[in-house]
């Protein structure tokens, strides 16, 4: 009876485990089963190290890119080609953030119930991206070859429009390694972060308009220069006594200085964070580089990081989501790059892709930076410039060392879209980074 009782418990053990392995085995097919599907060697989705299935088009349905057991065929313009490349991806697979990577499990239509059956999936997953092929080219025309980016996205639906990085090259033809720039296979806007210049002026703004009482009444005077701790703070010229709107749009130094030293480094850090610029996005999967800032004890240097100089350091597509929720009343949608998702073979089986919203002002603040943001474009960049857009922005010239030109930023929003632009070593922020953003929204608004 004993011995009996003993192989009962033993079976019951057995079972039991076989049980809690099933279990953990589902879970695991589950939440990795894409993953493994997509792996490289899997031969009826590759070929020769290529993705021989799936397939990317922009949002009104340009063929960006169809992989096929023949190789990946591109779309036959090489313009969208290089303008998309940093969305679309490379045959060797080098721009991790791209589609043609990021998104494999998408493209080869996996299913945790059919796996990657072509009957029952559709060989041709297709992947509808959010980019307008053509706003996309309109930003690499006004790049001009130019280093840079440029990040366009709807903020009420996260929906990113535009997102094009240079330097890049022509996917359909096969790169030479010793040729490809440095930061081709970088999508800048998404995994890279820049001292930001003046454009940071806008977070220093928010923290005094939320700190500092009766900021309406404040003024400054300045005399092209400001003396901290016997260090000064430059100004390229005077500009005389102005109120807290005059000081953002004549982006003076000396006037922002000296509000980042009254706020206080404890404040200044609280700000960055609240604003969502030391955070990571998950852009359908993809994270975003954090920003890093340091608010020295310093006052010389909390003065210089309070006009987005020293050690700041700002995730682009982090400031266009702030931007976002300037236009918006305080809360934006998150940024997104699928539209959808559907199989070839499974009619009305396409899925879109939902994004969730981030608070990051109160609505007052976000009115009061929206009304200066305005200002700056009505009284200093020059409406006519922008014609149409009813533009709300600011600029900015963010020094990168010495013997370097500055790189130049735009950024801001018009309507329901929020953007930032970046030349790198361009010069002058508005006069450079302006003209593109104005080229590439007057492309998305027509």
């Amino acid at each position: 009876m004993k011995k009996l009782e003993g192989r009962a418990i033993l079976c019951l053990t057995l079972a039991a485990v076989l049980v809690i392995g099933l279990v953990v085995f589902v879970f695991r097919l589950e939440t990795n089963g894409s993953k493994w599907a997509s792996f490289y060697a899997n031969k009826h989705i590759y070929n020769d190290g290529q993705l021989a299935v799936g397939a990317v088009y922009d949002r009104d349905g340009t063929l960006l890119l169809k992989n096929t057991k023949d190789g990946s065929q591109y779309n036959d313009d090489q313009e969208i080609r290089k303008a998309t490349l940093h969305v679309v991806g490379d045959k060797g697979f080098n721009i991790v953030t791209a589609a043609n990577n990021a998104f494999r499990g998408k493209m080869v239509g996996y299913n945790f119930v059919t796996g990657t059956n072509p009957i029952l999936t559709g060989s041709s997953r297709r992947v509808n991206l959010t980019i307008d092929a053509d706003a996309n080219v309109e930003a690499y025309r006004a790049l001009a070859g130019r280093k840079g980016f440029v990040s366009v996205y709807n903020w009420k639906t996260g929906e990113i429009i535009c997102l094009v990085s240079t330097p890049t090259l022509d996917p359909s033809v096969q790169a030479d390694s010793s040729s490809v720039q440095s930061g081709t296979y970088i999508n800048k806007a998404l995994s890279a972060k820049f001292t930001p210049g003046s454009t940071f002026k806008l977070v220093t703004t928010a923290a005094a308009i939320e700190n500092i009482e009766d900021l309406d009444k404040w003024t400054f005077k300045c005399t092209g220069s400001h003396v901290i701790d016997g260090e000064k703070i430059t100004c390229p010229k005077v500009h005389g006594t102005m109120d807290i709107y005059g000081a953002l749009s004549n982006s003076c130094n000396c006037a922002y200085a000296s509000l980042a030293v009254e706020l206080g480094g404890a404040v200044m850090t609280e700000y960055t964070e609240k604003l969502g610029l030391t955070a990571s996005y998950d852009v359908n999967g993809i994270k975003t580089a954090t920003g890093s800032f340091n608010f020295d004890t310093y006052n010389i240097n909390l003065g210089w990081a309070g006009i987005g100089q020293f050690e700041d350091e700002v995730n682009p597509l982090s400031m266009m989501v702030y931007m976002g929720a300037v236009a918006g009343g305080g809360k934006a949608a998150e940024p997104c790059l699928i539209k959808s998702t559907a199989k070839s073979l499974l009619p009305g089986s396409e899925s879109s892709a939902r994004s969730g919203s981030v608070s990051l002002l109160a609505s007052d603040t976000a009115s009061k930076l929206s009304d200066m943001m305005r200002n700056n474009v009505k009284s200093n960049y020059g409406d006519s410039n922008y014609p149409g857009l009813e533009l709300h922005a600011k600029s900015g010239t963010a020094e990168v060392g010495r013997g370097k030109a500055p790189h130049s930023w735009f950024c801001g929003f018009s309507g329901d879209y929020a953007f930032v632009v970046c030349v790198e070593n361009g010069g002058y922020g508005a006069y450079v980074a302006g003209p593109v953003a104005n080229r590439v929204l007057q492309q998305i608004t027509k």
